[in-house]
């Protein structure tokens, strides 16, 4: 693995980038690694109706889309995210997998999966009443990362 550092006196905020072949448990670990030196306190301008919000990343439990909109849930609250499926999945840290083809999930939330071997199943969060379908083409990856999570390799 090569590490370089480039300084560039013209950036405003610091950038990290990662470039792979493929992702593996490595590269996955060392992406955690980095956004928990922050303290974990990556945010997301969010909004809610006139207001603008900054969330931090880990209190977000998932992202899905809503017709052209893309909705972010925590807990008990529903913001609209400026950002696109696909460019979330580069902005967020490592314990976030998409599930869907319209949904991202927090792995770090998830309570219970319920499955169902004819369509989507179930996902369920902790401290929350809200859900989201996982299709059955992401079931499988889902289950494997969360088992790695629970054996604590990623």
């Amino acid at each position: 693995m090569k590490i370089k550092i480039e300084l560039d006196e013209g950036i405003t905020e610091e950038e990290i980038i990662i470039r792979c072949h493929h992702l593996n448990d490595e590269i996955l670990s060392l992406q955690n690694y980095i956004a928990k030196q922050n303290n974990g306190r990556q945010c997301l301008s969010l909004s809610s109706g006139e207001t603008d919000y900054y969330i931090p990343v880990q209190d977000i439990y998932f992202f899905e889309t809503e017709g052209r909109e893309i909705r972010a849930h925590t807990t008990d609250r529903l913001f609209f995210c400026p950002y696109r499926l696909y460019e979330l999945e580069d902005l967020l840290p490592g314990s976030f997998m998409r599930i869907s083809k319209s949904s991202i999930v927090n792995l770090d939330h998830i309570y219970s999966i319920t499955r169902n071997l004819t369509a989507s199943s179930i996902v369920e969060f902790a401290g929350s009443s809200k859900r989201v379908l996982v299709s059955r083409a992401y079931y499988k990856a889902l289950v494997e990362r969360l088992h790695e999570r629970k054996l604590g390799r990623i």
